[in-house]
Protein backbone atom coordinates (compact mmCIF):
# COMPACT_ATOMS: atom_id res chain seq x y z
CA UNK A 1 0.00 0.00 0.00
CA UNK A 2 0.82 3.61 -0.52
CA UNK A 3 2.89 5.61 2.82
CA UNK A 4 0.76 8.59 2.39
CA UNK A 5 -2.23 8.03 4.86
CA UNK A 6 -4.66 9.90 2.54
CA UNK A 7 -6.13 6.18 1.47
CA UNK A 8 -6.29 4.91 5.08
CA UNK A 9 -9.85 4.66 6.98
CA UNK A 10 -9.79 6.84 9.70
CA UNK A 11 -10.77 5.79 13.55
CA UNK A 12 -10.47 7.37 17.40
CA UNK A 13 -7.06 6.45 18.53
CA UNK A 14 -5.63 4.92 22.20
CA UNK A 15 -1.95 4.26 20.77
CA UNK A 16 1.11 6.54 21.05
CA UNK A 17 -0.14 9.49 22.93
CA UNK A 18 2.01 12.55 20.82
CA UNK A 19 -0.12 16.15 20.49
CA UNK A 20 -1.46 14.63 17.25
CA UNK A 21 -5.42 16.15 15.88
CA UNK A 22 -7.49 13.10 16.59
CA UNK A 23 -8.74 13.51 12.94
CA UNK A 24 -5.57 12.99 11.67
CA UNK A 25 -5.16 9.40 13.08
CA UNK A 26 -4.82 6.70 10.19
CA UNK A 27 -5.23 2.99 10.28
CA UNK A 28 -2.60 0.51 7.97
CA UNK A 29 -4.23 -1.92 6.11
CA UNK A 30 -2.91 -4.98 5.08
CA UNK A 31 -0.93 -4.76 1.26
CA UNK A 32 0.42 -7.80 -1.07
CA UNK A 33 3.50 -7.57 0.54
CA UNK A 34 2.52 -8.16 3.87
CA UNK A 35 -0.67 -11.10 3.54
CA UNK A 36 0.53 -14.28 4.64
CA UNK A 37 -2.00 -16.12 1.87
CA UNK A 38 -0.02 -14.11 -0.95
CA UNK A 39 3.52 -15.78 -0.13
CA UNK A 40 4.46 -18.24 -2.66
CA UNK A 41 3.17 -21.62 -2.62
CA UNK A 42 6.61 -23.35 -1.94
CA UNK A 43 7.16 -20.78 1.22
CA UNK A 44 3.82 -21.51 2.18
CA UNK A 45 4.31 -25.07 2.27
CA UNK A 46 7.82 -25.25 3.87
CA UNK A 47 6.10 -23.54 6.52
CA UNK A 48 3.06 -25.48 6.56
CA UNK A 49 5.57 -29.22 6.97
CA UNK A 50 7.63 -26.81 9.60
CA UNK A 51 4.78 -26.46 11.54
CA UNK A 52 3.47 -29.98 10.87
CA UNK A 53 6.44 -31.62 11.97
CA UNK A 54 6.73 -29.56 15.20
CA UNK A 55 3.14 -30.71 16.18
CA UNK A 56 4.17 -34.20 15.27
CA UNK A 57 7.44 -34.08 17.64
CA UNK A 58 5.43 -32.96 20.27
CA UNK A 59 3.05 -35.80 20.46
CA UNK A 60 5.97 -37.75 19.38
CA UNK A 61 7.51 -37.22 22.69
CA UNK A 62 4.23 -38.47 24.85
CA UNK A 63 4.61 -41.86 23.83
CA UNK A 64 8.54 -42.22 23.52
CA UNK A 65 8.37 -42.72 27.44
CA UNK A 66 6.07 -46.21 27.28
CA UNK A 67 9.16 -48.32 26.70
CA UNK A 68 11.63 -46.53 28.83
CA UNK A 69 9.45 -47.31 32.09
CA UNK A 70 10.85 -50.05 33.36
CA UNK A 71 14.46 -48.33 33.14
CA UNK A 72 13.28 -45.04 34.75
CA UNK A 73 11.69 -47.23 37.53
CA UNK A 74 15.41 -49.17 37.76
CA UNK A 75 17.06 -46.27 37.62
CA UNK A 76 15.20 -44.52 40.67
CA UNK A 77 14.06 -47.51 42.81
CA UNK A 78 10.31 -46.56 41.83
CA UNK A 79 7.23 -48.67 41.29
CA UNK A 80 6.33 -48.97 37.29
CA UNK A 81 3.05 -46.87 38.56
CA UNK A 82 5.52 -43.93 39.79
CA UNK A 83 6.90 -44.58 36.47
CA UNK A 84 3.49 -44.07 34.24
CA UNK A 85 3.54 -40.44 35.54
CA UNK A 86 6.61 -39.62 33.28
CA UNK A 87 3.71 -40.24 30.11
CA UNK A 88 0.79 -38.88 31.99
CA UNK A 89 2.26 -35.71 33.51
CA UNK A 90 3.25 -34.92 30.07
CA UNK A 91 -0.32 -34.98 28.82
CA UNK A 92 -1.39 -33.10 31.31
CA UNK A 93 1.02 -30.44 30.33
CA UNK A 94 -0.24 -30.76 27.02
CA UNK A 95 -3.85 -30.06 28.30
CA UNK A 96 -2.61 -27.15 30.35
CA UNK A 97 -0.43 -25.60 27.85
CA UNK A 98 -2.96 -23.99 25.21
CA UNK A 99 -4.48 -21.98 27.96
CA UNK A 100 -1.49 -19.76 28.10
CA UNK A 101 -0.61 -20.00 24.56
CA UNK A 102 -3.49 -19.07 22.93
CA UNK A 103 -3.90 -15.20 24.33
CA UNK A 104 0.11 -14.50 24.44
CA UNK A 105 -0.28 -15.72 20.20
CA UNK A 106 -3.32 -13.20 20.25
CA UNK A 107 -0.80 -10.47 21.61
CA UNK A 108 2.47 -10.74 20.33
CA UNK A 109 1.97 -13.23 17.52
CA UNK A 110 2.32 -16.85 16.53
CA UNK A 111 6.03 -16.87 16.16
CA UNK A 112 7.26 -15.93 19.16
CA UNK A 113 5.15 -18.17 21.02
CA UNK A 114 6.82 -21.18 18.26
CA UNK A 115 10.05 -20.02 19.09
CA UNK A 116 9.57 -19.74 23.17
CA UNK A 117 8.23 -22.94 23.07
CA UNK A 118 10.22 -25.47 21.27
CA UNK A 119 13.20 -23.15 22.79
CA UNK A 120 12.34 -23.71 26.18
CA UNK A 121 11.59 -27.37 25.30
CA UNK A 122 15.15 -28.25 23.97
CA UNK A 123 16.38 -26.32 27.60
CA UNK A 124 14.23 -28.42 29.58
CA UNK A 125 14.61 -31.86 27.67
CA UNK A 126 18.18 -31.21 29.47
CA UNK A 127 17.00 -32.06 33.32
CA UNK A 128 14.76 -35.02 31.89
CA UNK A 129 17.89 -36.70 30.13
CA UNK A 130 20.38 -36.48 33.06
CA UNK A 131 17.72 -36.56 35.68
CA UNK A 132 19.34 -37.84 39.14
CA UNK A 133 16.18 -37.97 40.64
CA UNK A 134 12.50 -39.27 40.06
CA UNK A 135 11.25 -35.75 41.10
CA UNK A 136 13.44 -33.75 38.55
CA UNK A 137 12.73 -36.28 35.79
CA UNK A 138 8.82 -35.90 36.21
CA UNK A 139 8.85 -32.16 36.83
CA UNK A 140 10.45 -31.48 33.97
CA UNK A 141 8.70 -34.11 31.88
CA UNK A 142 5.49 -31.79 33.07
CA UNK A 143 7.41 -28.92 31.66
CA UNK A 144 8.07 -29.82 28.74
CA UNK A 145 4.85 -31.26 27.94
CA UNK A 146 3.55 -27.62 28.78
CA UNK A 147 5.85 -26.14 26.42
CA UNK A 148 4.96 -28.35 23.62
CA UNK A 149 1.20 -27.54 23.79
CA UNK A 150 1.49 -24.48 21.68
CA UNK A 151 1.48 -26.60 18.56
CA UNK A 152 -1.53 -27.66 19.80
CA UNK A 153 -3.64 -25.27 20.18
CA UNK A 154 -1.86 -21.72 17.74
CA UNK A 155 -0.56 -24.20 15.12
CA UNK A 156 -3.99 -24.78 13.33
CA UNK A 157 -4.16 -20.71 13.26
CA UNK A 158 -0.67 -20.27 11.16
CA UNK A 159 -2.22 -23.07 8.89
CA UNK A 160 -5.34 -21.35 7.97
CA UNK A 161 -3.53 -18.05 7.76
CA UNK A 162 -1.58 -19.24 4.75
CA UNK A 163 -4.39 -20.81 2.69
CA UNK A 164 -8.00 -19.32 1.89
CA UNK A 165 -10.92 -21.31 2.91
CA UNK A 166 -11.40 -22.79 -0.91
CA UNK A 167 -7.38 -24.61 -0.16
CA UNK A 168 -6.62 -24.76 3.15
CA UNK A 169 -8.65 -28.37 3.52
CA UNK A 170 -5.66 -30.14 2.15
CA UNK A 171 -3.12 -28.68 4.24
CA UNK A 172 -5.09 -28.86 7.33
CA UNK A 173 -5.51 -32.31 6.95
CA UNK A 174 -1.71 -33.16 6.59
CA UNK A 175 -1.11 -30.76 9.94
CA UNK A 176 -3.62 -32.83 11.68
CA UNK A 177 -2.48 -36.24 10.24
CA UNK A 178 1.15 -35.80 11.37
CA UNK A 179 -0.43 -34.54 15.25
CA UNK A 180 -1.93 -38.23 15.01
CA UNK A 181 0.77 -39.93 13.69
CA UNK A 182 2.87 -38.86 16.12
CA UNK A 183 2.29 -41.41 19.16
CA UNK A 184 2.07 -44.13 16.87
CA UNK A 185 5.68 -43.28 15.48
CA UNK A 186 6.64 -42.82 18.72
CA UNK A 187 6.84 -46.22 20.07
CA UNK A 188 8.58 -48.14 17.67
CA UNK A 189 10.96 -45.71 18.00
CA UNK A 190 11.02 -46.05 21.95
CA UNK A 191 11.30 -49.93 21.30
CA UNK A 192 14.04 -50.04 19.42
CA UNK A 193 15.91 -47.51 21.53
CA UNK A 194 15.03 -49.30 25.13
CA UNK A 195 16.02 -52.56 23.66
CA UNK A 196 19.41 -51.96 22.64
CA UNK A 197 20.45 -48.63 24.48
CA UNK A 198 19.48 -47.10 28.32
CA UNK A 199 16.75 -45.39 28.29
CA UNK A 200 18.35 -42.32 28.56
CA UNK A 201 18.97 -42.07 24.50
CA UNK A 202 15.29 -41.82 24.32
CA UNK A 203 15.71 -38.34 25.82
CA UNK A 204 18.99 -37.38 23.95
CA UNK A 205 17.38 -38.50 20.73
CA UNK A 206 14.40 -35.87 21.70
CA UNK A 207 17.13 -32.82 22.78
CA UNK A 208 18.85 -33.29 19.02
CA UNK A 209 15.07 -33.36 17.63
CA UNK A 210 14.16 -30.31 19.38
CA UNK A 211 17.24 -28.09 18.72
CA UNK A 212 16.54 -28.88 14.65
CA UNK A 213 13.10 -28.06 14.68
CA UNK A 214 13.97 -24.92 16.90
CA UNK A 215 16.56 -24.02 13.72
CA UNK A 216 13.83 -24.96 11.20
CA UNK A 217 10.54 -22.48 12.78
CA UNK A 218 13.53 -19.93 13.01
CA UNK A 219 14.41 -20.43 9.01
CA UNK A 220 11.47 -21.36 7.51
CA UNK A 221 8.36 -20.24 9.29
CA UNK A 222 7.14 -15.92 8.91
CA UNK A 223 4.90 -14.85 11.16
CA UNK A 224 1.04 -15.09 9.59
CA UNK A 225 -1.06 -13.86 12.36
CA UNK A 226 -2.41 -10.27 10.49
CA UNK A 227 -3.07 -8.35 13.34
CA UNK A 228 0.77 -8.51 14.86
CA UNK A 229 1.54 -7.72 11.36
CA UNK A 230 -0.38 -5.18 10.90
CA UNK A 231 1.21 -3.64 14.44
CA UNK A 232 4.50 -4.38 13.26
CA UNK A 233 4.26 -2.36 9.86
CA UNK A 234 2.47 0.88 11.17
CA UNK A 235 5.76 0.49 14.07
CA UNK A 236 7.82 0.36 11.08
CA UNK A 237 6.23 3.53 9.17
CA UNK A 238 5.98 5.48 12.17
CA UNK A 239 9.55 4.88 12.42
CA UNK A 240 11.11 5.23 9.23
CA UNK A 241 9.11 8.30 8.01
CA UNK A 242 8.38 10.00 11.22
CA UNK A 243 5.00 10.32 10.58
CA UNK A 244 3.02 9.81 14.32
CA UNK A 245 -0.06 9.19 12.31
CA UNK A 246 -0.38 5.59 11.54
CA UNK A 247 -1.16 3.16 13.70
CA UNK A 248 -2.93 -0.39 13.81
CA UNK A 249 -6.14 -1.98 15.39
CA UNK A 250 -4.04 -4.29 17.97
CA UNK A 251 -2.52 -1.21 19.37
CA UNK A 252 -5.96 0.71 19.86
CA UNK A 253 -7.25 -2.58 21.69
CA UNK A 254 -7.41 -2.38 25.08
CA UNK A 255 -5.75 -6.23 26.17
CA UNK A 256 -4.59 -7.62 28.80
CA UNK A 257 -2.28 -10.71 28.91
CA UNK A 258 -3.16 -10.75 32.41
CA UNK A 259 -7.19 -10.86 31.60
CA UNK A 260 -6.88 -13.25 28.55
CA UNK A 261 -4.88 -15.55 30.26
CA UNK A 262 -7.92 -15.60 32.92
CA UNK A 263 -10.67 -15.69 30.67
CA UNK A 264 -8.81 -18.24 28.68
CA UNK A 265 -8.43 -20.46 31.45
CA UNK A 266 -12.19 -19.98 33.00
CA UNK A 267 -13.76 -19.80 29.94
CA UNK A 268 -13.48 -23.60 28.39
CA UNK A 269 -14.38 -24.47 31.41
CA UNK A 270 -17.47 -22.85 31.60
CA UNK A 271 -18.43 -24.14 28.12
CA UNK A 272 -18.80 -27.52 29.94
CA UNK A 273 -22.01 -26.38 31.12
CA UNK A 274 -23.39 -26.09 27.10
CA UNK A 275 -24.13 -30.27 26.96
CA UNK A 276 -23.53 -30.51 23.50
CA UNK A 277 -19.73 -29.46 23.91
CA UNK A 278 -19.87 -31.57 27.45
CA UNK A 279 -20.43 -34.97 25.57
CA UNK A 280 -18.74 -34.22 22.23
CA UNK A 281 -15.60 -33.62 24.92
CA UNK A 282 -16.68 -36.44 26.58
CA UNK A 283 -16.33 -38.82 23.53
CA UNK A 284 -12.81 -37.26 22.07
CA UNK A 285 -11.79 -37.68 25.86
CA UNK A 286 -12.84 -41.28 25.55
CA UNK A 287 -10.88 -42.04 22.68
CA UNK A 288 -7.98 -40.47 23.28
CA UNK A 289 -7.41 -42.30 26.92
CA UNK A 290 -8.43 -45.58 24.69
CA UNK A 291 -5.14 -44.83 22.27
CA UNK A 292 -3.17 -43.81 25.20
CA UNK A 293 -4.32 -46.82 27.10
CA UNK A 294 -2.81 -49.41 24.26
CA UNK A 295 0.59 -47.89 25.19
CA UNK A 296 0.47 -50.00 28.56
CA UNK A 297 -1.92 -52.97 26.93
CA UNK A 298 0.25 -53.87 23.48
CA UNK A 299 3.15 -55.01 25.87
CA UNK A 300 0.46 -56.46 27.66
CA UNK A 301 -0.60 -58.53 24.63
CA UNK A 302 2.56 -59.26 22.76
CA UNK A 303 4.74 -59.63 24.96
CA UNK A 304 2.70 -62.20 27.44
CA UNK A 305 1.27 -63.70 24.68
CA UNK A 306 3.54 -63.76 22.00
CA UNK A 307 6.97 -63.38 23.32
CA UNK A 308 7.70 -60.35 21.81
CA UNK A 309 10.71 -58.13 22.51
CA UNK A 310 10.70 -54.07 22.58
CA UNK A 311 11.49 -53.48 19.55
CA UNK A 312 8.80 -55.70 18.24
CA UNK A 313 6.35 -54.62 20.12
CA UNK A 314 6.62 -51.33 19.07
CA UNK A 315 6.10 -51.63 15.55
CA UNK A 316 2.68 -53.18 16.36
CA UNK A 317 1.29 -49.59 16.61
CA UNK A 318 2.12 -49.34 13.02
CA UNK A 319 -1.17 -50.53 12.56
CA UNK A 320 -2.89 -47.84 14.34
CA UNK A 321 -0.54 -45.33 12.68
CA UNK A 322 -1.84 -46.85 8.71
CA UNK A 323 -5.30 -46.40 9.82
CA UNK A 324 -4.87 -42.37 10.32
CA UNK A 325 -3.19 -42.88 6.93
CA UNK A 326 -6.35 -44.58 5.04
CA UNK A 327 -7.96 -41.85 7.26
CA UNK A 328 -6.18 -39.19 5.59
CA UNK A 329 -6.33 -40.56 2.19
CA UNK A 330 -10.51 -39.99 2.32
CA UNK A 331 -10.02 -36.30 2.41
CA UNK A 332 -11.06 -35.84 -1.33
CA UNK A 333 -13.87 -38.32 -0.71
CA UNK A 334 -15.24 -35.88 2.19
CA UNK A 335 -13.93 -32.79 0.62
CA UNK A 336 -16.20 -33.61 -2.92
CA UNK A 337 -19.00 -34.68 -0.78
CA UNK A 338 -19.05 -31.34 0.79
CA UNK A 339 -18.66 -29.39 -2.81
CA UNK A 340 -21.65 -31.15 -4.18
CA UNK A 341 -23.81 -30.57 -0.97
CA UNK A 342 -22.78 -26.48 -1.34
CA UNK A 343 -23.64 -26.18 -4.78
CA UNK A 344 -27.00 -27.69 -4.62
CA UNK A 345 -28.05 -26.46 -1.13
CA UNK A 346 -26.24 -23.87 -0.18
CA UNK A 347 -24.05 -23.37 2.76
CA UNK A 348 -24.44 -26.86 5.17
CA UNK A 349 -25.58 -26.94 8.98
CA UNK A 350 -22.45 -27.61 11.11
CA UNK A 351 -24.28 -30.99 11.54
CA UNK A 352 -23.00 -31.63 8.06
CA UNK A 353 -19.44 -32.50 9.44
CA UNK A 354 -20.83 -35.22 11.88
CA UNK A 355 -21.03 -37.60 9.04
CA UNK A 356 -17.11 -38.21 9.24
CA UNK A 357 -18.19 -39.05 13.07
CA UNK A 358 -20.83 -41.19 12.42
CA UNK A 359 -18.31 -43.29 10.39
CA UNK A 360 -15.39 -43.14 13.08
CA UNK A 361 -16.87 -44.00 15.66
CA UNK A 362 -18.83 -47.41 14.05
CA UNK A 363 -14.87 -48.00 13.23
CA UNK A 364 -13.37 -47.68 16.54
CA UNK A 365 -16.25 -49.91 18.37
CA UNK A 366 -16.07 -52.46 15.43
CA UNK A 367 -11.95 -52.55 15.80
CA UNK A 368 -12.03 -52.87 19.71
CA UNK A 369 -14.50 -55.95 19.48
CA UNK A 370 -12.30 -57.68 17.15
CA UNK A 371 -9.12 -56.67 18.72
CA UNK A 372 -10.98 -58.35 22.06
CA UNK A 373 -11.38 -61.26 20.62
CA UNK A 374 -8.18 -61.76 19.11
CA UNK A 375 -6.15 -61.50 21.97
CA UNK A 376 -6.19 -65.08 22.58
CA UNK A 377 -2.43 -66.81 22.55
CA UNK A 378 -3.16 -68.93 19.57
CA UNK A 379 -4.39 -66.48 17.43
CA UNK A 380 -1.69 -65.20 14.86
CA UNK A 381 0.03 -62.33 16.06
CA UNK A 382 -0.50 -60.14 12.79
CA UNK A 383 -4.34 -60.78 13.37
CA UNK A 384 -4.86 -57.98 16.53
CA UNK A 385 -2.40 -55.93 14.59
CA UNK A 386 -4.99 -56.15 11.55
CA UNK A 387 -7.73 -55.64 14.14
CA UNK A 388 -5.72 -52.13 15.05
CA UNK A 389 -5.94 -50.31 11.77
CA UNK A 390 -9.67 -49.24 11.71
CA UNK A 391 -9.58 -48.07 14.87
CA UNK A 392 -6.48 -45.83 13.68
CA UNK A 393 -8.95 -44.88 11.11
CA UNK A 394 -11.87 -44.22 12.92
CA UNK A 395 -9.90 -42.07 15.63
CA UNK A 396 -9.17 -39.71 12.60
CA UNK A 397 -12.14 -39.35 11.47
CA UNK A 398 -13.72 -38.84 14.90
CA UNK A 399 -11.50 -36.17 15.95
CA UNK A 400 -11.65 -34.56 12.16
CA UNK A 401 -15.03 -34.43 12.75
CA UNK A 402 -15.29 -33.27 16.46
CA UNK A 403 -12.78 -30.40 16.07
CA UNK A 404 -14.81 -29.01 13.22
CA UNK A 405 -17.99 -29.35 14.19
CA UNK A 406 -16.84 -26.99 17.40
CA UNK A 407 -15.25 -24.43 15.41
CA UNK A 408 -18.43 -24.06 13.05
CA UNK A 409 -21.09 -24.24 15.83
CA UNK A 410 -19.12 -22.19 18.29
CA UNK A 411 -17.05 -19.94 15.93
CA UNK A 412 -16.85 -16.72 17.97
CA UNK A 413 -15.36 -18.70 21.37
CA UNK A 414 -14.08 -21.46 18.77
CA UNK A 415 -10.65 -21.26 21.15
CA UNK A 416 -12.31 -21.50 24.34
CA UNK A 417 -13.96 -24.60 22.69
CA UNK A 418 -11.53 -26.19 21.00
CA UNK A 419 -9.40 -25.61 24.78
CA UNK A 420 -12.33 -27.02 26.55
CA UNK A 421 -11.88 -30.29 24.40
CA UNK A 422 -7.76 -30.48 24.67
CA UNK A 423 -8.14 -30.01 28.81
CA UNK A 424 -10.35 -33.18 28.76
CA UNK A 425 -8.90 -35.07 26.17
CA UNK A 426 -5.69 -34.46 27.92
CA UNK A 427 -7.20 -35.71 31.39
CA UNK A 428 -8.11 -38.99 30.07
CA UNK A 429 -5.55 -39.51 28.28
CA UNK A 430 -3.10 -39.26 31.57
CA UNK A 431 -5.27 -41.25 33.58
CA UNK A 432 -6.19 -44.20 31.45
CA UNK A 433 -2.62 -45.52 31.60
CA UNK A 434 -2.38 -45.19 35.03
CA UNK A 435 -5.05 -48.37 35.66
CA UNK A 436 -4.15 -50.02 32.61
CA UNK A 437 -1.82 -52.91 34.00
CA UNK A 438 -3.98 -53.39 36.83
CA UNK A 439 -7.31 -53.97 34.76
CA UNK A 440 -5.67 -56.18 32.11
CA UNK A 441 -4.47 -58.33 34.50
CA UNK A 442 -7.72 -58.55 36.54
CA UNK A 443 -9.93 -59.26 33.60
CA UNK A 444 -7.71 -60.38 31.47
CA UNK A 445 -6.79 -59.37 27.63
CA UNK A 446 -10.63 -59.86 26.30
CA UNK A 447 -12.55 -58.83 28.84
CA UNK A 448 -10.72 -55.85 29.75
CA UNK A 449 -10.94 -54.96 25.93
CA UNK A 450 -14.53 -55.82 25.54
CA UNK A 451 -14.82 -53.47 28.54
CA UNK A 452 -13.70 -50.20 26.77
CA UNK A 453 -15.23 -51.04 23.61
CA UNK A 454 -18.39 -51.42 24.99
CA UNK A 455 -17.49 -47.76 26.49
CA UNK A 456 -16.53 -46.73 22.86
CA UNK A 457 -19.81 -48.45 21.41
CA UNK A 458 -22.02 -46.71 24.30
CA UNK A 459 -20.41 -43.13 22.79
CA UNK A 460 -20.87 -44.22 19.27
CA UNK A 461 -24.53 -42.80 18.98
CA UNK A 462 -23.60 -39.51 19.31
CA UNK A 463 -22.62 -38.11 16.06
CA UNK A 464 -26.17 -39.35 15.09
CA UNK A 465 -27.94 -38.14 17.58
CA UNK A 466 -26.51 -34.60 17.15
CA UNK A 467 -26.91 -34.75 13.40
CA UNK A 468 -30.79 -35.31 14.06
CA UNK A 469 -31.46 -32.44 17.47
CA UNK A 470 -28.37 -30.28 16.57
CA UNK A 471 -30.33 -27.54 15.03
CA UNK A 472 -32.56 -27.38 17.67
CA UNK A 473 -29.88 -27.61 20.36
CA UNK A 474 -27.69 -24.62 18.87
CA UNK A 475 -30.86 -22.76 19.25
CA UNK A 476 -31.03 -23.35 22.94
CA UNK A 477 -27.41 -22.77 23.81
CA UNK A 478 -26.19 -19.43 24.77
CA UNK A 479 -22.76 -20.12 23.13
CA UNK A 480 -23.46 -21.49 19.96
CA UNK A 481 -24.09 -19.72 16.53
Amino acid sequence: MPDSPTSLDRISWSGPTDEIDEEKRYEVQLGPEDDPQRLSLFRRWLAVVTISSCAHFVTFASSVAAFSLGGVSESFHVGREVAILSMSLYVVGLGIGPLFAGPISEIYGRNIVYRMSFALFFVFSFPVAFAPDIGTFLIFRFATGFCGAAFLSVAGGSVSDMFPNATVGTPMAVYSVTTFLGPELGLPFSGFINQNVSWRWTYYALIIWSLLQTVALICFVPETYTPVILKWKAQRLRKSGGNKHYYAPLEKADISLGRSIFVSCYKPFQLLSDHMIFLIDLWCALILGILYLTFEVFPIIFTEKHNFNMQMTGLTFLGIAFGNLIGLATTPYWNRRYRLFLERNGNPPPEFRLVMGQVGGILVSISLFCLAFTTYKDVHWIVPVIASVPFGTGTYFVFSSSFTYLVVTYRPIAASAMASNSAMRSSFAAAFPLFASQMYHRLGTVGATALIAGLATAMAPLPFVFYHVGEKLRAKSKFAV
